[in-house]
């Protein structure tokens, strides 16, 4: 990977058959020294493997985020100690440890693969706008409606784009968009973390959804008629949680503190059931409210409760005029899409 020292001549050579890493094909790169001597030189994927230990310090959790098996994980951390000449981690019967080498080679490993995959970017961003592989991660209450509107638009418009998609909380893409593992995340904002951009794509108010033959009046709501009804919430964790949270504050109105969901679709399902009532996205109202039978929709009085949803990437990365393109696109997809659901 980096340029020999002395006479500056660069050998490779390959190794096949079982390896370090126990994989067959497997290959280190090395490179000749001072006085022709072999220096051998860590890989990439020696590197990944070792960087996702040192952050999980647990074999199954790191193969498991690389999706790898954990003997080829295991395999590969070993063969960067053999090749560095130095114990990197210290097992025991129930977690890792990093030694000081380990702790060492960990900080620069990071800042290897970072820089890595800035070349990368930029080589991409260099081809023009949305060509080649874009990793986006996706909240779960934007991931089901949300993409079936923008992934059609995106592959008719930029063809070149190979997307990859990881849907999780808040937290945890954001925390995989900072550690460069992801390129981009949709979620809700304001998201205020330092060293993401964030971009607006569209607004979409919130509907109170009931059983059938609830006594509220027909007609736009006052938020204030919140306040005597009980509403279920998802599971700690969801930014639409806290949203919810939030108007419910506004009305003094409660949650019911005995019931939560992980998912939408089950909230859904429980006031179907008549355990309660909810408060909807309006672009998951006709999704959700389509498989559960009994439900009536309420929309509220201006100035009714809503979300924003946004595109967030990280401040330094050189693909910023990419991401302004994907932006436009699906704020093109989703208006369109707002504008249906609110029509009927």
């Amino acid at each position: 990977m980096r340029r020999g020292v002395g006479c500056g001549v660069r050998a490779r050579r390959r190794e096949t058959g079982g390896g370090p890493c126990g994989l067959p094909g497997y290959s280190r790169p090395r490179v000749l020294g001072v006085g022709g001597s072999v220096i051998s030189r860590p890989t990439i994927a020696q590197l990944r493997a070792f960087l996702a230990l040192a952050e999980h310090l647990h074999f199954r959790d790191a193969a498991a985020a690389l999706r790898m098996s954990q003997p080829a994980l295991s395999g590969a951390v070993a063969a960067l100690e053999e090749t560095l000449g130095a114990k990197l981690v210290e097992r025991t019967t129930r977690r890792v440890l990093l030694t000081p080498a380990g702790e060492r080679a960990a900080s620069r490993a990071e800042r290897i693969l970072a820089e890595l995959d800035r070349l990368v970017e930029e080589v991409h961003a260099a081809r023009g706008p949305l060509v080649g592989p874009l990793r986006v991660g996706v909240i779960p209450t934007v991931a089901p409606y949300l993409l079936p509107v923008v992934l059609p638009r995106l592959a008719a418009g930029f063809p070149e784009l190979r997307l990859s998609v990881h849907e999780d909380q808040t937290g945890h893409i954001v925390a995989e968009l900072l550690a460069g593992r992801l390129d981009v995340v949709l979620l809700a904002l304001p998201l205020d973390v330092k060293g993401v951009t964030e971009l607006t794509l569209y607004e979409e108010d919130f509907v109170l959804v009931t059983p059938d033959g609830s006594d509220l009046p027909g007609g736009p709501l006052p938020r204030t008629a919140l306040t005597d009804l009980d509403v279920i919430l998802l599971n700690e964790g969801h930014c639409l949680r806290d949203q919810a949270l939030d108007v419910c504050r506004e009305v003094g109105a409660r949650a019911a503190a005995a019931t939560y969901a992980t998912s939408l679709a089950t909230l859904v399902q429980l006031v179907s059931g008549g355990f309660g009532v909810t408060l909807v996205p309006e672009t998951a109202l006709a999704v959700e409210t389509r498989a559960a039978p009994g439900l009536v929709p309420h929309r509220f009085a201006d100035p009714a409760p809503f979300r924003r949803i946004g595109l967030g990437y990280r401040a330094t990365s050189p693909r910023a005029g990419e991401f302004e393109v994907l932006a436009e696109a699906i704020r093109t997809a989703v208006t369109t899409e707002i504008a249906a659901v609110r029509a009927g």
